[in-house]
């Protein structure tokens, strides 16, 4: 299926103004798995006809990663270099499918001359169900399926957005089946904190497979993420208990698309 992806220099030549601009972020442009996730999520916007635009060449690291590592120096050196491309375009909306970028990019860009409207894509999709955008109708291949869904720290906790993708999951009409530690008592993947960048210390186990003998202990056959570290350690987490034939690990995003025949 085609599927188009303007770029914001594309749009301004053209003297148009997106409505959203979509923050592919680090994973969404280069991680192969993740890069599913920002097709599927483009699919979805091109068939509901939201006019969106991305950077491009001219997007770079949200600078998360540096921040939490302890480099402020380069933080703020990234994020400055952003602020001023985003402003230079005059964004007001910005949808992105990492957490972790959507927190930095919506609490931490501000104090740095920041201010824009950031929408997490779980939110984003739940408004287009809402809106009867996208349709949903019944049946489907997750009809009756059980899925759960895991909470990454930097959307439930940090900012409390625990419904908006839960209420996809139950659009599909699954079943949605929690873990034991969930919401605001979630667990971390074991990724958050820059520890994505490191080995994990010595330990009883990993955090990564702890939480993916919670998943699997649901009985599930997928596993709903909204966030690229999550995807990459529950799907090891997973690969680790060799369950990855029987159990997948999926983005809201990429279900939806399933769902609407978008792949």
């Amino acid at each position: 299926m085609e599927y188009k992806v303007p770029t914001m220099a594309e749009m301004m030549a053209e003297g148009k103004e997106p409505e959203v601009l979509f923050w592919v972020g680090c994973a969404g442009s280069f991680d192969d798995r993740y890069k599913s996730v920002t097709r599927a999520f483009v699919k979805i916007l091109n068939k509901v006809g939201v006019p969106f635009a991305v950077l491009g060449s001219e997007e770079a690291c949200s600078g998360d990663p540096a921040r939490r590592a302890g480099n402020e120096f380069l933080f703020q050196m990234q994020a400055m270099a952003n602020i001023q491309v985003l402003n230079g375009y005059n964004v007001k909306k910005i949808v992105t499918a990492c957490p972790h970028c959507f927190n930095t990019l919506k609490n931490e860009y501000p104090e740095l001359g920041g201010n824009y409207e950031v929408i997490h894509h779980s939110t984003f999709l739940q408004q287009l169900i809402n809106e009867g955008k996208v349709s949903m109708k019944g049946g489907g291949e997750f009809k009756g399926k059980r899925i759960t869904y895991h909470d990454s720290c930097y959307l439930g906790r940090a900012n409390q957005i625990y419904e908006a993708p839960r209420e996809v999951l139950e659009a599909l009409d699954a079943e949605l089946v929690e873990m034991k530690r969930s919401r605001a008592k979630g667990f971390c993947c074991g990724a958050g904190g820059a520890q994505m960048w490191k080995e994990p210390e010595p330990g009883r186990k990993d955090v990564n497979v702890d939480r993916a003998e919670e998943a699997l202990a649901t009985g599930a056959s997928t596993v709903a993420v909204g966030c690229p570290f999550c995807m990459t350690m529950l799907a090891d987490g997973i690969k680790s208990k060799n369950k990855e034939n029987e159990v997948k690990v999926m983005d809201l995003a990429e279900l939806i698309a399933k769902h609407e025949g978008l792949e």
